[in-house]
């Protein structure tokens, strides 16, 4: 029995992540570390919460000594990274909070690594789940590929840019086996509604304004997140020891375009006149250091390890639509904050 730690497990992309390996690797012990900040919600894996090969540890990634003692107590044999801050907005507001946690995290996670595998570095595998974000910004032609220059705009970037360096670092100094990958935007289920698509599926929903910032034509690569499920688990099992894998959805779509969409499909659920939805666009104020487009090559893990997007991005937005309106108490429960309480008392 492997025993492998997914950090982050309780928020979106991780929760995913988790589920897949809980459910796909009986011969896996599955520990999911996250902190359960308002991000992490514990909802998003109530399916396998009883699974035999899962356990959840309420733990912070800045708690060093706390990570020195899971890995002893639980002998943890490899790690798939992704707990971090990440919204761009909470960035601009709190630079602090994103260093301490996804560079000083970072950081105390590899040190806690490094000191319990030392009898054997190359025998265990750190997995570390970083953003298109790091590479800056596109003009309206290219893609980011693993050979373009880190160029972070944002505290956010720039602190996931900092980790990426440090897990490169440690694989340069020490020897540890390090696979990184850096994904485009992620949607799907579970998403937390502060972010672009569940927020406006949610103020379409009960017909609030619909915020686009500036001129709504930034451009994004958008990666359904069950793909990305599946490609940090071909990473994981399949990457080259010390290499770099861009994940992408091979989906651009300007911010404007993608609500305009949006709009149409949830008229069409909810049953509503063609056009009523748009009504509700509402330009606002850009944000402070926004980039204008980023866009993934993900070439190089379909070549080498054979993992392509399974669903267009209208097929993916279809499907999260349907979700979110066949969960409504899960929506309902974050949008409220009654998801925060419930499991703060449980794992105080």
């Amino acid at each position: 029995m492997s025993n492998i730690l997914i950090t982050g497990g309780a928020g979106f992309i991780g929760s995913h992540v988790v589920r897949r390996f809980v459910n796909n690797y009986p011969n896996y012990n599955i520990y999911n570390l996250d902190k359960l900040t308002y991000a992490g919600n514990l909802e998003n894996l109530k399916d396998i919460e009883n699974a035999k090969n899962y356990t959840f540890l309420r733990a912070d990634i800045q708690d060093f000594a706390n990570l020195e003692k899971i890995f002893a107590e639980h002998k943890i044999d490899h790690v798939i990274h992704l707990a971090a801050e990440s919204h761009v907005d909470r960035s601009i507001s709190n630079p602090l909070e994103f260093v301490l946690t996804n560079v000083v995290g970072t950081v105390n996670l590899l040190n806690a690594a490094k000191n319990a595998w030392k009898e054997n570095l190359s025998a265990h595998r750190f997995y570390h789940v970083s953003t298109d974000e790091v590479y800056g910004a596109l003009g309206e032609t290219g893609f980011f590929t693993e050979e373009t220059s880190y160029d972070p705009h944002s505290p956010y970037s720039a602190s996931k840019a900092s980790s990426d360096h440090f897990v490169r670092a440690y694989h340069d100094t020490f020897g540890m086996q390090v696979v990184i990958s850096n994904c485009s935007n992620n949607y799907g289920s579970h998403h937390f509604p502060e972010k672009l698509i569940p927020l406006c599926i949610h103020n379409i929903k009960n017909n609030k304004p619909l915020p686009i910032y500036g001129d709504g034509k930034y451009t994004r690569d958008w990666l359904f997140v069950e793909d990305h499920a599946r490609a940090i688990d071909d990473v994981f099992h399949k990457g080259v020891n010390g290499q770099t894998y861009n994940i992408g959805g091979f989906n651009e779509w300007q911010n404007i375009d993608l609500v305009k969409l949006l709009c149409k499909i949830m008229d069409e659920k909810l049953v509503r006149d063609a056009g009523t939805s748009e009504k509700l666009i509402t330009f606002v104020k850009d944000r402070p250091g926004h980039d204008l487009r980023y866009a993934i090559d993900a070439t190089k893990i379909e070549r080498e390890l054979g993992w392509r997007p399974s669903v267009t991005f209208e097929q993916g937005l279809e499907k999260t639509v349907v979700w979110y309106l066949e969960n409504e108490e899960w929506l309902n429960n974050v949008t409220s904050g009654n998801y925060l309480e419930y499991y703060n008392k449980q794992y105080n």
